[in-house]
């Protein structure tokens, strides 16, 4: 056995990796919460806003964060507006710059949303007869709360 790596239960785990989940334990058990970066933190509350914002808009959120097996990256939310099934992308920022930010929606992104999004319709029985579309969601917020702006079929899948 690698000298770097330890036998638990019958996991094989590195030296590493037990002590960064040791590190957590120890976190947790003090009442504290690990350091996140403040970017991901922003993210991250951005996507719970939109979230609750996107129900109060009528809108049915049936999945967050979705990942496949096979591909990198995620959908931040899937959901249906009525008959629409649409995939949401979230970008938080604290301020308004010079750019918006739905502008870091750019190709790149868009062409992975539509891989993601075309693998969760393959899972799906009735993908030929549903109504897709691509949101985004901008969330700015501030100490007072949070605006947004939801830019309805922002990309296509072609």
């Amino acid at each position: 056995m690698n000298p770097a790596t330890t036998t638990r239960g019958t996991r094989t785990i590195s030296a590493q990796q037990f002590f960064l989940r040791a590190i957590d334990s120890i976190t947790k058990k003090l009442g504290r919460t690990p350091i996140t970066a403040p970017h991901l933190a922003t993210g991250t509350r951005g996507e719970e806003e939109a979230l609750f914002h996107l129900r109060r808009n009528g809108y049915t959120i049936i999945a967050r964060q979705w990942r496949s097996a096979k591909l990198r990256g995620d959908i931040d939310l899937i959901g249906w507006d009525g008959d629409t099934l649409c995939f949401i992308e979230v970008k938080a920022r604290t301020r308004r710059d010079w750019a918006s930010a739905e502008s870091a929606v750019d190709e790149e992104k868009q062409r992975m949303l539509r891989r993601m999004a075309r693998a969760y319709l393959k899972r799906c029985d009735n993908a030929d007869d549903l109504t897709t579309r691509f949101d985004v969601v901008s969330v700015y917020l501030s100490d007072t709360g949070a605006e947004f702006e939801i830019l309805k079929n922002w990309f296509r899948f072609d």
